[in-house]
């Protein structure tokens, strides 16, 4: 049980909490995560007004052997802190050797390193949470026939082997966290910082009922739509995926069509949102539908940016008209190139999971982050003061 530790203010009554009521402050990022990490410290030294010279990063190494076998290291004790490991699981330009070539890392690689470091703790430090933007195998998140439950395991070897709290971006399904009832699970959804760079990119975008509409690329998505369009106050429309379930491609029933359901969108913009974008191909079959009604201008809104089959498909569309700005986080890894894209605007999560950082550690609620309804509004009031005047 924590016990506050106050300190005597000379011989008069009064008492102050000394920071060490806290477990200190160690983040560790593990590789692939080393440029986000050190603008999350960035911020932690600007706040808590630390000197160029100290940092909350400590390090963490995962060794390979030549088999490709692994372990865990750390240069410093964790013993009594408060440690905030961030892992991107999805990190894919990470590389190892074994047996003499260079493999890139894999998701199970990625969390395999994960457990490795929290093993390496050894159960010294005072509380261990683990940020996880994208969900490690959070597709896997629901059994439809005989088939393993990935998600639901994974989660549970965490919490067995420590960790207090998990935070994660956009779950493709936040009902995961029922697999792991007693133990914290945060589902954090990027919407402010998602307008916030809309109107920074695109200056005349109207908010104005008969201006633009949120759309649903599929049924999957629906609830993070019905939030944007809920606190926006605009027209939801949805695509629902027709499959064809007598086949299974590359682990999935193929979807045969997107069909939609919805009021018309002609003549507005629209923001299509989704938690993730892979290949691309059904965000690109919902952006040429949505032409076809007469959409004026598509802008996507997906968290992860995956792009697993390159760009190529994306410049096309691009070309055609069929999206004029896709919006993604840097909350994984980026593609070389893709900052370079005409068609690209990164949204930027340093500071935001900083934030979450300094208050969880001063054992603060992070209910305001996790719905900022009132950010939201504000900014929407300054951008269309902004449109007014001009």
């Amino acid at each position: 049980m924590r016990t506050c530790i106050c300190e005597k203010i000379n011989d008069t009554k009064g008492y102050f909490m000394s920071d060490s009521f806290f477990g200190e402050l160690s983040v560790i990022g593990m590789r692939g995560c080393e440029k986000f990490v050190e603008q999350v410290d960035y911020y932690l030294r600007e706040w808590r007004s630390h000197g160029d010279d100290v940092s909350f990063i400590h390090t963490a190494d995962c060794p390979r052997f030549g088999s490709g076998e692994g372990k865990g290291m750390l240069h410093t004790s964790m013993r009594g802190h408060d440690v905030y490991i961030i892992s991107d699981c999805f990190n894919y330009g990470v590389k190892y050797t074994m047996y003499g070539q260079e493999v890139p890392m894999s998701p199970d690689d990625h969390f395999a390193d994960l457990k490795r470091t929290i093993a390496a703790i050894g159960g010294k430090a005072r509380r261990i949470t683990v940020i996880m933007p994208m969900l490690y195998e959070g597709r896997q998140h629901k059994r439809t026939s005989r088939e393993s439950l990935d998600c639901a395991i994974a989660l549970q070897e965490l919490v067995q082997m420590g960790v207090s709290n998990i935070i994660t971006f956009d779950a493709h399904d936040h009902r995961v966290s029922n697999a792991i009832p007693l133990t914290g699970f945060d589902n954090v959804r990027p919407t402010y910082q998602m307008l916030k760079a809309l109107v920074r990119n695109i200056p005349d975008i109207s908010f104005n009922r008969d201006d633009l509409m949120i759309i649903s690329p599929d049924e999957g998505a629906i609830s993070r739509t019905m939030y944007y369009a809920s606190v926006l106050g605009l027209e939801l429309g949805m695509f629902y995926k027709r499959r064809n379930y007598s086949v299974i491609v590359n682990g999935k029933n193929p979807i045969e069509a997107h069909e939609y359901l919805g009021k018309d969108v002609k003549g507005k913009d629209v923001i299509v949102i989704d938690d993730m974008i892979a290949s691309g191909g059904s965000i690109i079959d919902v952006c040429r539908q949505l032409k076809a009604k007469g959409a004026k201008r598509i802008f996507f809104f997906v968290t992860f940016g995956l792009f697993t089959e390159g760009f190529e498909v994306f410049d096309k569309a691009y070309e055609e008209g069929l999206f004029t700005k896709c919006f993604t986080t840097n909350l994984i890894y980026h593609p070389d190139g893709l900052l370079d894209k005409e068609w690209y605007a990164e949204v930027n999560m340093c500071k935001y999971m900083a934030l979450m950082v300094d208050t969880l550690n001063k054992d603060q609620t992070i209910s305001d982050l996790l719905n900022p309804v009132a950010k939201i509004h504000s900014i929407l009031d300054e951008h269309r003061s902004k449109t007014e005047n001009n």
